[in-house]
């Protein structure tokens, strides 16, 4: 097969495409052919040793891919030879194939492709167990989005719009504020021009957001603190800034606002059966036109490196995938 293989911690130009021997087959495992395989922010940095998870080497990248079902291990049922899928694989996904847990697999609707799939699992999914179960979003409330043209960002606001919410939106530039606008964003805010406290406090005659959805961190959190209304609930999602926010307790406690820890792949262990459900509404609202998942940047499996930087320079709109064609 051919992977993009990473020998030793670095940036993605040490890494280049190679030959390898395939995965073997695990228990409870599917080989999946690769067609597609997204690119997030945890793939820049498992190739540095930054990440959470350290396969050993040599390992590609690639948390999540879509393709066909080549093989299944004895026993398992469910998945058969040629079903498409789509999967959360931990790593691996930069490759033409790869052996997962058939846990982790969702089998595809006909109308979605495998651009649109790869890129799919980690941020829709991240965005509805956040709203719908962790931040119990409510039809009546805002809801700010921060980092609102990126990977999950872009999916908090459909999400936060299907589920009735006025949304307001936080971006770099008007370019990305566009394509938050296209996704059903209400109100707009310009990072880079704007003051997000003062905004947000204006477009919500004073009262300030009910529900803050944070996959940057940083200043953007910091803000967030002193625009979020009273027994408001702010949900930390990652912190794409690179500064991790200290929280100044004092302003928690008079406001009763709700800080909330929220990392989504711990969900696939610790509750499963959520994640499934999770993911059974998400296919019923994608199959009827509800969703329509934002692809900006697409490469062949030879330029991953390029993929990997064009999401760290922020230049990108939803997500980027690489494909294995070329």
């Amino acid at each position: 097969m051919r992977a993009f293989l990473c020998h030793k911690y670095g940036e993605p130009e040490t890494m280049k495409v190679e030959e390898a021997p395939p995965p073997e087959m695990i228990e409870n495992g599917v080989r999946i052919s690769v067609k597609a395989a997204g690119v997030n922010f945890a793939d820049t940095l498992i190739i540095k040793g930054e990440y959470q998870v350290r396969p050993p080497f040599p390992f590609s990248p690639g948390l999540e891919a879509a393709g066909e079902v080549l093989e299944v291990a004895p026993g398992v049922t469910g998945f058969q030879p040629g079903h498409r899928v789509m999967a959360m694989v931990g790593h691996g996904g930069f490759a033409t194939e790869v052996v997962t847990d058939a846990g982790n697999l969702i089998k595809l609707p006909g109308s979605m492709d495998y651009g649109e799939a790869a890129g799919f699992p980690s941020v829709y999914g991240t965005s509805h167990i956040g709203l719908v179960h962790k931040a119990k979003l409510r039809a009546s409330e805002t809801l700010l989005v921060h980092g609102a043209a990126g990977g999950v960002g872009l999916t908090a606001v459909e999400i936060g719009k299907k589920l009735g919410a006025t949304v307001i939106a936080t971006a770099g530039g008007p370019e990305k504020l566009k394509v938050a606008r296209q996704y059903g964003a209400d109100h707009l805010i310009d990072y880079r021009s704007e003051d997000i406290r003062e905004r947000v406090k204006q477009m919500t005659d004073g009262r300030g957001a009910d529900c803050v959805y944070d996959p940057v961190g940083g200043s953007a959190f910091d803000a967030s603190l002193r625009c979020t209304a009273q027994r408001g609930r702010i949900l930390v999602v990652g912190f794409a800034s690179g500064t991790i926010p200290q929280i100044p307790a004092n302003i928690i406690l008079v406001k009763n606002i709700t800080v909330i820890g929220y990392y989504w792949g711990a969900h696939r262990k610790l509750d499963p059966e959520l994640v499934q459900s999770s993911f059974e509404e998400l296919m019923k609202w994608y199959s009827v036109g509800d969703l329509k998942p934002h692809v900006s940047h697409t490469f062949v499996l030879e330029d991953a490196a390029k993929a990997m930087n064009m999401l760290t320079s922020r230049k990108s709109t939803g997500k980027v995938v690489v494909t294995m064609e070329g």
